[in-house]
């Protein structure tokens, strides 16, 4: 199903630019609240935002949006992504919105839905709504009323709801006290409630990258710039380090030598703890076509079946709900632990990991260490339109021949973006240099051949 709004996380743009502009999203806040409507009942909306400039503009036009249909709008302010989908499911709302484009620069921004559960929206559903959008709610204009008007109102007490729901991850009472914590929160939405929950939980903290300021959200900082963070580490001699991205969904990690660890080879680490424990439901694991290699095979060494879905935690969910797997993520970071929550959380997933390093008695450079990472690189290509790759025969024979070169000591994935106009393309193999040139083969041939340079 061909959507021109939705990618495969939400809607998201150039704020200010069409589809993220006022005008559009109160004619989504309609639609939204048109598609959810059951009889005359109140539909109830709950609205969250990251820290970028324009969320205020953004949160504004939904809330219209969704009072014109006699919807009422509850404003979270502030908070993480999964901290939406938690209030959704939990304060009784017939959806959550919240306003972010993740890990994207500043002035970019976008729009997540959640039902009353907390799990994102079917596609069905998102396609009925775009329907009405693109329709400039022209067939709903008519049920629009003068005295049927919603409300706004102001959520105080949000951010407390979640931080104490996360808690609740562990046992009553758990504590942190002996571990030392570093916490980059890429100026973002977990400025606040991260250092928070770790401080309480009488973790040794500190916070980097915690004061935003509209525009530095994901400056080079975060979850997809850890360099600072691994610099941190080093230097205060912490066990362990934690970076979130924009709107909090995320979390890659840092370990005391200041290495990087991937979602990859956070899944393995949890995988083992879970399954020596008897807790991993189904003996399963999922993971998307981008992971690294390694996982497949440290998997299979610790006999935990594994299945691998599309790109996009959406599509993991799908995989874990129908094969009753527990446990299940992404290597960028989006881990969902489906026993505590609906959608991937990076604040929960540093909780799970920071548990494991405590109770096990082991660094994080040890228990990360199960995992041989296989050199990945991966080049993001501009395109101006996004043809079927299989209708371009150079770009075809230009993957067979780099996946002949490679025979079964790596792979080629080659994919467009499903929130920006980009094709991805990555490269795995055991030598480093080796894949970047593969990588740089492909992507010089897709550039060529879609934006017609030569």
């Amino acid at each position: 199903m061909k959507k021109e709004l939705f990618g495969t996380d939400g809607i998201r743009g150039k704020a200010n630019l069409y589809p993220i502009t006022p005008e559009t999203v109160t004619q989504l806040g309609r639609a939204i609240v048109w598609s959810l409507k059951e009889n005359d009942r109140q539909v109830k909306i709950i609205i969250g935002k990251d820290t970028r400039i324009s969320g205020d503009m953004i949160e504004s036009a939904m809330a219209a949006g969704i009072c014109s249909m006699n919807g009422d709008s509850y404003l979270a302010g502030v908070i993480p992504t999964p901290g939406v989908a938690f209030l959704a499911a939990s304060g009784g709302f017939d959806a959550g919105v919240m306003i972010s484009a993740s890990h994207n620069p500043f002035g970019d921004n976008g729009i997540k839905i959640f039902n009353s559960k907390g799990f994102k929206l079917p596609d069905t559903l998102e396609a009925d709504i775009e329907r009405h959008v693109i329709d400039n709610n022209k067939s709903i204009f008519k049920a629009i009323s003068t005295d049927a008007i919603g409300k706004v109102r102001q959520m105080k007490s949000a951010g407390e709801a979640y931080a104490e729901f996360l808690k609740k991850v562990l046992p009553y009472g758990y504590s942190f006290e002996g571990l030392r914590i570093i916490l980059d929160c890429s100026n973002g939405a977990t400025y606040q409630i991260a250092p928070k929950i770790f401080s309480e939980m009488n973790a040794d903290t500190e916070s980097f990258y915690a004061d935003p300021n509209g525009t530095n959200i994901n400056d080079h900082c975060g979850s997809q710039h850890t360099e600072p963070l691994q610099h941190h580490v080093v230097e205060k001699n912490a066990d362990i380090g934690f970076a979130f991205d924009g709107d909090g969904d995320r979390l890659i990690a840092v370990d005391e030598l200041g290495n990087r660890v991937t979602g990859d080879q956070i899944l393995a680490v949890c995988a083992r703890f879970f399954k020596e424990r008897g807790e991993l439901k189904n003996n399963l694991v999922v993971s998307t076509v981008m992971s690294n290699v390694g996982l497949r095979q440290v998997l299979k060494e610790m006999k935990i079946d594994h299945i691998m879905a599309d790109v996009g935690d959406r599509y993991v969910l799908e995989q874990m709900q129908q094969h009753g797997s527990i446990l299940g993520g992404e290597d960028s970071g989006h881990m969902i632990f489906l026993n505590d929550h609906t959608s991937g959380d990076g604040i929960l997933t540093a909780i799970r990991l920071a548990y494991i390093v405590k109770q096990s008695r082991k660094s994080l450079s040890e228990l990360a260490g199960i995992m041989k990472i296989y050199p990945q690189v991966l080049m993001n290509i501009e395109v101006r339109e996004k043809p079927s790759l299989k209708t371009i025969p150079d770009i075809a024979k230009a993957i067979g021949d780099i996946e002949k070169k490679l025979k079964d000591q790596g792979r080629v994935l080659v994919r467009y973006s499903g929130t920006q106009p980009m094709c991805r393309v990555m490269v795995e193999g055991p030598d480093k240099e080796d894949a970047g040139r593969y990588c740089r083969e492909i992507a010089d041939v897709i550039d060529r051949k879609i934006n017609l340079k030569h």
